[in-house]
Order: structure tokens, then C-alpha cells, then sequence
């Protein structure tokens, strides 16, 4: 260990000692079925985690709350109205600081996203398994694997009676991967700190700004007609191809996307510019007619610095929807025709001040525990953001590689495990002070 203190190294000695606990915890919350809902899937095991977790926190001398939030604690422009979390509880854990001080979050998500193809795995995604030096499992990287590492880190805190002068706050919640719903709801029931940190597989860099993201569904219409049979013009009644028409929708999307890469607005230290992906097509009724609209989903990301001060895509919404009002006016049957843009939930951007307290205790403690670091972004979006948005500036730090999430044969070493949990125990202590 470089550059610590007698506190410090104890810390992180005991929590090498604890590796193969580590590993168990790891391999015990990748056993609990978190799989991420749809909006109507019924729930799975999250309430048996969260118990197994609210226990082992407890012991530790937390105090502990479990509980169900209502559809009413969260944003319907984030998640989608009427959400219900019977069955999902969210988790608070409350470790005392010795005396008055600031507080610091570690904040997690318990959901997956899904194993299927299961076949596919070389071996059981529910049931960890360690080879090579790394714990395979679904979830293992995103993020049981961090949420270990921040439950053992505050755990030794806690068995080694570390004095910290702050608070010490373990959050784990539901959602993250659907709508961010858990932690909304976690923020609307009163879970805040002074900072936090978010254990999400970084490889050891400091993350202080994600992008947001919307998710319109465009529809182009048409007109149909026999397709085997030639057409008039279509002010003569004649059919119109609303796929064929597409193809300007794509254009205008392509050229507005391409503007981003040298617009300032859309351009950000820490996160990729803006982009905007069709990611779904559909249209036609049958194989021998002129499909009657032609429906393109789209993924657009935008960074921090072109959202509203929010952190929402409002600007980003306009210039979209100018762009595509100007290329379908060019036409002539779609500026009589006019396309139609639903606008999905959306998740907002978010960043941390990269000279922040938290931003530079994360990027000290990751080299102090021998790993390099560095400030960067997300390109996609985590809880940070929701907890940031609220008041609590929170940066991710926790293992590699981010690579495998969500992939087949997920997995994370696990010395990023030890080294992770080490990390996050030397934030809590400089942070919170002593």
C-alpha cells in the first residue's frame, strides 16, 4: 500500500485477509435471481437479497431499513406511470460516525440483466464460479461484484472501529438497469449524503459525468397499394412506399448526428459527443402491399453539456425535432403527411466537478491501492446520476472491465474485487475524516 497510515493499512490488510468471504458474498448475491424486469414482470428475488443483505448489515451494527416504495416516489418523465415495487424493496444501512461530520454514500444495483441464452454459458450464470482468477456469474461485473466490495469495505470499517467523524451510508437498490426507479425512489424516501460512490465496473477509473439518453419512436407514414401493380402519382391516389420514405427520416438523423461530433454544445471531457443509433424498424402489413408506415425506434445519448441545467434532454428534443420537421417539409407528400415522434421515458445526464472533494479522495485512493486512475465518463448511465442530480455529487470507482457486462460468461477478477473494496474503504475514511 503506498501512501497510507496505520488505520489505513490495518483496513486494507484485513480486507485481503477477507477474500474468500469476499468472494462468497459476491458468489451468494450472483446466486439470488435479480433478473431486470420489464414493467409487468413480476418480482424475483430481490427481496431475498435485500433481507440477506439488511442481515449481514445489521450484524455489522448498521441500522438497517427495508422498504417498499410507492409508484408515487418517483418521476414518470424517468420511469414508466404506475410502476409498482411490491416484491422490490430498497435498503438503507446507517453506520454512525464517533461525532458531528459529513456523510458519505456507497450506493449499488442489485438487478442483472438476463443470462438467456443460459445455454450459451460455459457454466451456470446463477451459480458463480471461480476460474482463472475471476468470479464468473451474471452480475458478477455489473455490479454484485461492487456491491460485495462495498458492503465488505464498510463491514471491516465497522469490525476495526475505525473512527470515522461521518456517517457511512450503504444503499443498495432495485432498477437500475430498466428506468433507474430504485434509486429515484430512494432519494424520494430521504437517502442523501454529502457525496457517494457508486461501485460500477470502471477498471479503477473515477467516473464524473454520464451521458442521458432518449428513446423516440418515429413514425413515417405511407399509403397502401398492390405492389406488384405500377402506381399513379400520389396526389392521384396512388400508393406511397412509407419505408422508401424512411430513408429521409435517416438522412436527417445521420447529417444531425454528424454536426455533433464539431458542435461544442455536444462535445465533453469526460463522455463521448452525442449520438444518435436507429435501433428498430418495423412496417408493413404484407409481402405483396405498400407497407401503410414504417416505425424506426432510435437511441439518441447526449452529454452533460447539452442538456438543460437539469440534466434533461429538452435542447436535445428540439434539435431533433427541428431537424426532422425540415427534411420531411423538402418532401412533398410528408410535408402534407407529417411524421409522428413519441418520446419515451428518458434518463438525464449528469456530471460531478472533476476537482470535487470526492473526485480527487476516489482518484487517491485507487492509486494508493496500487491501480492506475483516471477521471472519464460513462457513455451510457448509472444511479449516480439520480443521486448527483439530488444534491449528492457521486462518482463511480470499482473494478474491470466493463467489457463483459451484460455478455456472455460475465465475469470480474477477482483481485479488482479486493483492490476495489480497499479502495472504497480508504475514500470512506479520508472523506469522512477521522
Amino acid at each position: 500500500m503506498r501512501n497510507t497510515n496505520e488505520l489505513e493499512t490495518a483496513v486494507c490488510d484485513r480486507i485481503a485477509e477477507r477474500e474468500d468471504e469476499l468472494v462468497a458474498l459476491a458468489s451468494r448475491l450472483i446466486g439470488f435471481d435479480t433478473t431486470a424486469r420489464e414493467r409487468e414482470d413480476p418480482p424475483r428475488e430481490e427481496a431475498e437479497l435485500q433481507d440477506y443483505l439488511g442481515d449481514r448489515l445489521r450484524a455489522a451494527g448498521a441500522a438497517v431499513e427495508i422498504w417498499e416504495p410507492s409508484s408515487d416516489d418517483v418521476d414518470e418523465r424517468q420511469v414508466p406511470g404506475g410502476i409498482g415495487f411490491e416484491g422490490r424493496p430498497q435498503l438503507a444501512a446507517e453506520f454512525e460516525g464517533a461525532a458531528d461530520g459529513p456523510a458519505l454514500l456507497f450506493n449499488g444495483h442489485i438487478d442483472a440483466v438476463s443470462f438467456e441464452p443460459r445455454e450459451r454459458w460455459s457454466s451456470d450464470p446463477l451459480r458463480a464460479e471461480v476460474r482463472d482468477g475471476n468470479l464468473y456469474g451474471r452480475g458478477s461485473c455489473d455490479m454484485k461484484g461492487g456491491v460485495a466490495a462495498m458492503v465488505m469495505a464498510a463491514e471491516v470499517l465497522a469490525e476495526l472501529h475505525a473512527p470515522l467523524r461521518g456517517k457511512l451510508i450503504v444503499s443498495t437498490v432495485t432498477d437500475e438497469e430498466s428506468s433507474g426507479a430504485g434509486a429515484l425512489a430512494s432519494v424520494a424516501h430521504g437517502v442523501t449524503a454529502d457525496a457517494g460512490v457508486v461501485p460500477e465496473p470502471t477498471e479503477f477509473e473515477v467516473w464524473v459525468a454520464c451521458r442521458g439518453t432518449l428513446s423516440p419512436t418515429i413514425t413515417v407514414p405511407g399509403r397502401p397499394g398492390h405492389a406488384e401493380i405500377p402506381q399513379p402519382h400520389w396526389r392521384e391516389g396512388g400508393a406511397v412506399n412509407a419505408i422508401e420514405k424512411a430513408g429521409i427520416v435517416l438522412d436527417a438523423l445521420r447529417g444531425l448526428r454528424d454536426g455533433w461530433r464539431t458542435d461544442d454544445a455536444h462535445r465533453h471531457p469526460y463522455t463521448s459527443p452525442g449520438d444518435i443509433v436507429p435501433t428498430m424498424i418495423a412496417g408493413g402489413e404484407w409481402g405483396v402491399s405498400y407497407p401503410s408506415k414504417c416505425e424506426l425506434g432510435v437511441e439518441i445519448a447526449y452529454p452533460p453539456t447539452a442538456a438543460d441545467a437539469d440534466g434533461w434532454g429538452d435542447p436535445v428534443r428540439d434539435q431533433v425535432t427541428a431537424a426532422l420537421e425540415a427534411a420531411a417539409s423538402a418532401d412533398d407528400w410528408l410535408a402534407e403527411n407529417p411524421l409522428s415522434i413519441a418520446w419515451a421515458e428518458e434518463c438525464p445526464a449528469a456530471s460531478v466537478d472533476p476537482d470535487s472533494e470526492i473526485a480527487r479522495v476516489a482518484l487517491e485512493a485507487v492509486a494508493d491501492v496500487g491501480r492506475k486512475g483516471r477521471l472519464a465518463g460513462l457513455d451510457s448511465w448509472h444511479d449516480g446520476a439520480t443521486f448527483t442530480r439530488a444534491g449528492c455529487p457521486s462518482v463511480c470507482l470499482g473494478p474491470a472491465s466493463i467489457g463483459t457486462a451484460h455478455a456472455i460468461d460475465e465475469r470480474v477478477p477477482v483481485a479488482d474485487l479486493v483492490k476495489t473494496a480497499q479502495a472504497l474503504a480508504l475514500v470512506a475514511i479520508r472523506f469522512l475524516g477521522r
